[in-house]
This record gives structure tokens, C-alpha cells and sequence, in this order.
């Protein structure tokens, strides 16, 4: 299942989506041990980048042993998506990722992210722009369209195949459904027939079964995943696994939870400092530890963990055997 994107050779098409808040350097880590082809950092604004905000530098970092790697922009201002693409594209990423599907109201209301799919104009003049001033190659994700009545992912899909983007990746929900409902990979399926380029596909992937589906179905070259991916990094060697052998893995034990958890925290405190780890690991703890005994309790405590020591004495309490 090996994935070339615009020169850039994927060991398989199973890409780990960005996600504000989690994709961060260390869980960026642990998916790629897991086997995940590609991953994506948290989106970047370009105009964060632009102004020198401090946090954005952080958000840029890329360590060789998680490449290949994305950094992922927004924005909607074409002259500062150009001259930013070309800046990050000077770095140690793989590729630049163009957030065209993002649906926070924040985000939309400055027309960036899904906005951008109202305006097919825009979309070009961003992209054109973007592909001729950077060294790497630019990729783009999308949603099916705005609303119901604005479905145009696949007229999006052939514009950014022709300004030159090496990929795209299609969420089947529009912008109205943010998450809810089902992922209309039909979408997905009909941008593939319509373009040369790689199609990745993204939405309901929560585990191996629903990959080998979404690629049965759709045709598509890689799958994204986003939520599934949250407190479950092994869903990329589950996936490949099931891929290969038509098995299905069982899922971790509590011990390689229980290991997991402390390796994240780890490289968390690491890489933000122990106060700043522990505040994070938080929600990861109770993404790591949905549906397990006592796992609500856990929660409750993990809350009044400040340093490694008191997490790994927590682990210690709650996973026994």
C-alpha cells in the first residue's frame, strides 16, 4: 500500500489528519511508530507565521524521525499563503498542507478554512500561488462542500489538480454537519474518478474494517484519520495488519495502555515541561482509557496530577495485572 505524493514516497497511504490540540510532536511520535505513512501537524495560521507569533514556531517543529511529514496552513489572503508556503517549505517538512475544510466558527467566520470552498476563485488564486512559490510539494484537504445545497468537492478537486497540488484529502461531511452524522464516502469515490492526482480519503475510519471499506468502496489511495486516531495510536498497525492478513488485531492490553500512557507523558514533558505535559495529558488520559473500569474516576484524578512521578504512581494504582 505504498503512497508517492509529488516525489515524496509514503511507506503506506495511512495518513494521521491534523487536529488542533493533539497532533502536537509526541503524538505525532507515537502514531508513526505505529506504522501511520504520514503525518500532519496542527494547523498553522500563515498569518501567525507572517506577524512571527511566538506559539507558531513551536507548531512548526519537525523531528526526522516522524518524517515524512506536513505542516498544515490556513489562511485565505493568496499573497501571504504564497510567500509563507514558500518560508515553512525552506524547513524540514515534506509537505504543505492547505486547511480548506476546517468548520470552527472562528475559523469560517474569517473566511478560512471551509469557507474557502464558497469561493472556487479564491481557492485557485490561493493554491496557484502556494504551488509556485514553494519547494515542496502543496497538498490540500477539503470537505464534500459548505452545505447540502453546495456539495462541489469535486469541482474543488480539479481546480487544485490544476494549479499543481499533489494530493488531496476529502472529508465526507459538509461544513453545516461539523461532525455529526455519516461520512458520505460516495464524495469521496466520485473526486477520485474525477482526478489524476492521489485522493485521500477521511471520515468514520475508527478502525481496520472501516479502512479496508472506505478503500473498497471509494478507490481512494490513502485513508485519513482523525478522530479514530485519539488515545488509539495503534489503530495505524491494527489497520496494516488487517490489510495484509485480513485479521483483526485485538486491541492493546491494559498494560500497553498503562505503558503507552507513561511513554506519552514522557515525551510530553519533555518537549512542553512537566506542568504543561500534565495539564495535556488530561484529555489524552481519558481518550486512552475510554470505556475501561473505573476509567471516570481516573479522570478525576488525573486532574490533580502536576508532575511524571504522580501520573506514573496513578498508573501503578489503576492498572493492576
Amino acid at each position: 500500500m505504498k503512497l508517492e505524493i509529488g516525489g515524496v514516497g509514503l511507506e503506506n497511504g495511512l495518513v494521521l489528519a491534523p487536529m488542533a490540540g493533539v497532533t502536537d510532536l509526541s503524538y505525532r511520535k507515537l502514531c508513526k511508530e505505529q506504522g501511520s505513512g504520514l503525518v500532519v501537524t496542527e494547523m498553522v495560521s500563515a498569518k501567525a507565521i507572517l506577524y512571527k507569533n511566538r506559539n507558531t514556531q513551536e507548531l512548526l517543529r519537525i523531528r526526522d524521525e516522524e518524517r515524512p511529514a506536513a505542516v498544515q496552513l490556513f489562511g485565505s489572503d493568496a499573497g501571504i499563503m504564497g510567500e509563507i508556503a514558500e518560508v515553512v517549505s525552506e524547513g524540514n517538512c515534506d509537505l504543505i498542507d492547505v486547511n480548506m475544510g476546517c468548520p470552527v466558527p472562528k475559523i469560517v467566520n474569517n473566511g478560512e478554512g471551509s469557507a474557502l470552498l464558497k469561493e472556487p476563485k479564491k481557492v485557485e488564486a490561493i493554491l496557484t500561488a502556494m504551488v509556485k512559490r514553494s519547494k515542496k510539494p502543496v497538498t490540500v484537504k477539503i470537505r464534500k462542500g459548505f452545505n447540502d445545497a453546495s456539495v462541489n468537492a469535486v469541482e474543488i478537486a480539479r481546480i487544485a489538480e490544476g494549479c499543481g497540488a499533489a494530493a488531496v484529502a476529502v472529508h465526507g461531511r459538509t461544513r453545516e454537519q461539523f461532525y455529526s452524522g455519516k461520512a458520505d464516502w460516495e464524495i469521496i469515490r466520485q473526486v477520485k474518478e474525477a482526478v489524476k492526482i492521489p485522493v485521500i480519503g477521511n471520515g468514520d475510519v475508527t478502525g481496520a474494517k472501516e479502512a479496508k471499506a472506505m478503500l473498497d468502496l471509494t478507490g481512494c489511495d490513502g485513508v485519513m484519520i482523525g478522530r479514530g486516531a485519539k488515545g488509539n495510536p495503534w489503530i495505524f498497525s491494527q489497520i496494516l495488519h488487517y490489510l495484509e492478513t485480513g485479521e483483526v488485531l485485538p486491541g492493546p492490553s491494559v498494560l500497553e495502555i498503562k505503558e503507552m500512557i507513561l511513554r506519552h507523558g514522557r515525551l510530553l514533558s519533555e518537549d512542553k515541561g512537566e506542568f504543561t505535559a500534565m495539564r495535556e495529558m488530561r484529555k489524552h488520559m481519558a481518550w486512552y482509557t475510554a470505556g475501561l473500569p473505573h476509567s471516570a474516576a481516573l479522570r478525576n484524578e488525573i486532574n490533580l496530577v502536576e508532575t511524571l512521578e504522580e501520573m506514573a504512581g496513578l498508573m501503578e494504582r489503576y492498572f493492576v495485572g
